[in-house]
């Protein structure tokens, strides 16, 4: 055990003498986090990553913590913060990068405490793409293109647990001054319009009222 505890401290060090930027991406099921940070890749040279695909990544590697990750969902239950948070530590200090996207995650309060804990790392703001609940509902079936009702279910269940969940650490940052709140109901380039805008270093603050 006291080598992994060495090992994390040392990933913990690493990280906080980098000093990187971090920016959490939230939003509900089919709000075009995924899209958009693919552009914000592309012109604004950040590195994504997805808790989610970390999870299934070490998961399906066959390692002992992916063991433990596996048989935790098939019995259905929520990953610890701190596993999920030692993967993207693992993977923002071997980019060798200093400015993220994290995807998808705090997905609740508790997330976002053991997060700023346990790297004492604070995210420069987090970029909401804010989206109502019939478009989101729209956009997913017409992907899926299924059998409506097997979906429209499933996809209120996962946008009832996103508020639930996520809009308490929405609420967090925003008493922070944190949040960056995007309209994700536009087309992709009108949305990225709006991205563009809150990355693009600003001569003079304050000033991307409209």
């Amino acid at each position: 055990m006291g080598t992994a505890d060495t090992a994390n401290k040392d990933l913990t060090f690493s990280l906080a003498e980098k000093k990187p930027k971090v920016v959490f991406v939230l939003g509900g099921p089919g709000s075009g986090k995924g899209t958009q940070c693919a552009k914000i890749v592309q012109h604004f040279g950040y590195t994504h990553l997805s808790a989610g695909d970390l999870l299934r990544a070490e998961k399906n590697s066959g390692s002992e913590n992916g063991i433990m990750i596996q048989n935790m969902m098939n019995e259905g239950k929520i990953v610890p913060s701190e596993v999920t948070i030692k993967l993207l530590q693992k993977a923002m200090v071997e980019s060798g990068k200093d400015k993220f996207l994290i995807d998808g995650f705090p997905r609740n309060e508790e997330n976002r405490a053991a997060f700023e804990a346990v790297t004492k790392i604070e995210p420069e703001f987090v970029l909401f793409f804010n989206c109502p609940e019939e478009e989101l509902e729209r956009r997913i079936l017409n992907r899926n293109q299924g059998r409506e009702d097997d979906n429209i279910e499933t996809i209120r269940k996962r946008f009832k647990v996103f508020l639930e969940s996520s809009l308490p650490v929405i609420e967090y940052y925003k008493a922070k001054g944190k949040v960056q709140e995007i309209d994700a109901a536009k087309p992709v380039e009108e949305v990225f319009e709006a991205v563009k805008v809150i990355f693009t270093p600003k001569v003079e603050e304050s000033c991307w009222c409209r």
